[in-house]
């Protein structure tokens, strides 16, 4: 079990190893994150370590609920826009209040990120689920139709669960063991090799690999 670390992507960029290969990578600007909650298996019946990123200023705690704001004043931690719980085998390493930063990620080569897709909106068959469509010659009359839903008369109806047009992106998604390329604790980036989900600024959670022991 480790921590998931709160962060949000700036962007690609190529990055040059030591033997000048062209690695193509995220850059993920992880700030500092509070921890803001601590969880024990003798009170809550198990331990986790909660942690907020991007620091509210007072003028801005309307954003937040009495709920929020209760628990935040109950922990004596700062109000953070964002929270995320993780669960850990040892608590007694953290403190609330206390910050961990993207160095972090330095003793780790792999990791998962997980992010929200961008949402492309009501999209078509060929776009949404990769159908090959229909003949391209002026006489057709079908091009980039989905064809034929339903069957005969018996049982005369379409099943639900089949491939129909559809909304497309905005979905939750992860990115399973990509490399840690670089960690920069000065400007708290993380590059990360390959491409993650999301927008620029879109909100990702990073954490060790979980399918690869190696890292």
């Amino acid at each position: 079990m480790s921590l998931k670390f709160i962060g949000r992507k700036k962007g690609m960029t190529q990055f040059f190893d030591e033997s000048g290969a062209r690695i193509v990578c995220t850059v993920i600007s992880a700030e500092p994150n509070v921890v803001t909650q601590i969880k024990r298996t003798e009170k809550d019946g198990y331990s986790s370590i909660q942690l907020g990123a991007f620091k509210l200023e007072e003028n801005q705690n309307k954003k937040l609920n009495k709920p929020q704001l209760g628990a935040f004043k109950k922990s004596g931690a700062a109000p953070c826009k964002h929270l995320l719980e993780s669960k850990v085998n040892n608590t007694d390493e953290f403190q609330v209040g206390s910050e961990v930063g993207v160095g972090y990620f330095s003793g780790i080569s792999l990791v998962d990120v997980c992010g929200t897709s961008k949402g492309k909106g009501f999209q078509g068959v060929m776009k949404l689920h990769n159908f090959k469509g229909g003949p391209a010659a002026h006489g057709s009359g079908f091009h980039r139709s989905a064809g034929s839903t339903g069957m005969r008369s018996t049982p005369g109806r379409s099943f639900p669960g089949g491939k129909r047009a559809s909304r497309m992106g905005g979905e939750r998604k992860t990115v399973q063991n990509l490399r840690v390329v670089h960690v920069d604790e000065a400007k708290n980036l993380l590059l990360v090799s390959g491409a993650v989900p999301g927008c620029k600024d879109g909100i990702v959670y990073i954490s060790k690999a979980i399918k690869n022991h190696k890292g």
